[in-house]
């Protein structure tokens, strides 16, 4: 397969407005090039983006847009230039599936970071046709773009690693927070949040999950395997937490306030954000001067790292909480994500859905 392939007809499930609620929709997959691989969607996990982006909480959705972005699959063809994989092959897509191989990020092996990354939805590739992701029966991307799922991971446990799981290990990895005996903690406890405390714990490290009220508490101390629970409207507990802590993860994608978590920091320590935000945040600079604190973020991961959390679930035996649904559920599991109300991620059985023309 090569340059000139003929155009793939397909069925995804797309948002056709700002409503963001998902219907069948059928098009037609770019062309394939030299260096492409096509995938069949097995897989595909739901992320808190997929609602921004849906509904059009960023102010910068096209639509009609098919959404998911944590994407796995078995290739059915390759490219003449394909040298990474081969049919049979499974493997997984992320948040991009393009860059401009140039730039200093590029360069520096961290493409999620360069100017004219293409998104694996809502966006637009090189030849001008729109991008869709994964909740589709098939998709077409660069062989650069994708990763080998290792033998031992099952493709609906890899599929929220491909997003949450590489999110919360690239910072530590970036911020030399990797060693054991840190002393860390996950604020918010969701999809990204608890693979943050599985994946922070298989480092050895201690650690603490923040949230607003104790309801989570049990679910964090004797399911996720969480060293300790603070209840951040406890003033009490916060206090005695004060300049306890190496980093904090912060996954809350809403408006929030920054300066109680700042001062549970030690003196270095790290405030790394992680939540799509489209409202300032807030905090006065004595809370970060006097600790010589820093305030961060970090977006998802390489494609690098994306392969190294992969392999490195397989090797501590991690897997993410997930809940598996059809296709045809998908706008009641996205409203049901909105309410906080799922055990920790969403996976849409893709290809158990029959998405057949």
């Amino acid at each position: 397969m090569g340059s000139l392939a003929s155009e793939k007809t397909v069925i995804g499930w797309a948002a056709k407005d700002a409503s963001g609620v998902l219907s069948p929709y059928t098009y037609t997959l770019r062309k394939t090039e030299a260096e492409d691989v096509v995938v069949k969607v097995l897989y595909c996990g739901i992320c808190h983006t997929d609602i921004h982006q849906t509904k059009n909480h960023l102010g910068m959705s096209n639509y009609p847009m098919v959404p998911g972005h944590e994407v796995v699959g078995e290739v059915t063809e390759v490219g003449p230039e394909v040298t990474r994989f081969q049919p049979g092959d499974v493997v997984g897509v992320g948040v991009i599936v393009g860059c401009c191989r140039t730039c200093q990020p590029c360069k520096a092996d961290v493409e999620q970071y360069c100017n004219k990354r293409i998104w694996s939805y809502n966006d637009v590739y090189t030849d001008g046709k729109p991008t869709q992701g994964g909740f589709a029966s098939s998709m077409i991307v660069n062989q650069k773009f994708a990763v080998k799922i290792p033998t031992g991971l099952a493709p609906e446990q890899a599929a929220p690693l491909l997003c949450a799981g590489v999110t919360v290990y690239s910072p530590l990895k970036h911020f030399g927070l990797m060693k054991p005996g840190l002393r860390g903690a996950i604020l918010g406890l969701g999809g990204v949040g608890h693979m943050g405390v599985k994946v922070a714990k298989a480092m050895g490290h201690h650690v603490t999950v923040i949230s607003s009220s104790d309801k989570k508490k049990t679910e964090a101390m004797d399911h996720l395997g969480a060293d300790a629970y603070l209840v951040s409207s406890d003033a009490t507990q916060m206090a005695t937490a004060a300049d306890s802590l190496d980093y904090i993860i912060d996954t809350v994608p809403v408006k929030h306030p920054l300066e109680p978590y700042l001062s549970l920091l030690k003196l270095d320590g790290k405030l790394i954000l992680m939540g799509v935000i489209n409202e300032p945040l807030q905090f006065v600079s004595p809370m970060v001067m006097l600790g010589r604190k820093a305030i961060t973020g970090s977006f998802i991961g390489s494609i690098t790292e994306t392969q190294e959390v992969l392999e490195f679930c397989v090797e501590k035996g991690l897997t993410s909480t997930i809940e598996i649904v059809k296709m045809d559920y998908v706008n009641q599991a996205i409203e049901r994500l909105e309410r906080n109300d799922v055990r920790y991620r969403f996976v849409v059985d893709v290809a158990g859905s029959k998405l057949e023309l």
